[in-house]
């Protein structure tokens, strides 16, 4: 994946805020992010999938990795007697989609919660309220090694 100049690891320092990495199928996964004071959460288009065909994965200790994988129908052999005019259905169904979001660093990532609900799959990310140690360490500076 290219990230040119804004990319990772700068696009934080650069941007502010957490960037998002889309891996685009050409799905209609559409991904809609909000943040509330206790949590973050993603809602996905996910249309005709099931959740048995969806995928929601924590990689890297902070990438949120959303996959779904459709199953086209089978047209071939059902009737002898059977004639198709039109079939767009199976050509265009469900298509795979994969989407990975680095999240922040203020969340429970043993807490994530998904559920699928009339084509629309909610990913529900809670914050983590208690302070961070401080990443700075001071190191003690000698006149001998």
């Amino acid at each position: 994946m290219g990230d040119g100049i804004l990319g990772y690891p700068f696009r934080r320092f650069l941007l502010g805020h957490p960037p998002i990495f889309r891996e685009w199928s050409g799905s209609t996964a559409l991904l809609d992010w909000l943040e509330s004071s206790t949590s973050h959460i993603f809602k996905l288009n996910v249309p005709g999938f099931s959740k048995d065909e969806i995928k929601v994965q924590v990689e890297d200790g902070n990438v949120l990795h959303i996959k779904g994988e459709g199953r086209k129908e089978e047209y071939e052999g059902k009737e002898k007697d059977t004639v198709w005019h039109v079939a767009e259905r199976g050509t265009t169904g469900k298509s795979d989609f994969s989407r990975a979001i680095e999240l922040p660093e203020n969340v429970k990532i043993d807490q994530i919660k998904a559920h699928v609900e009339n084509g629309v799959l909610t990913v529900v990310v809670p914050k983590d309220a208690s302070p961070k140690s401080s990443k700075v360490r001071n190191i003690n500076i000698t006149s001998k090694l």
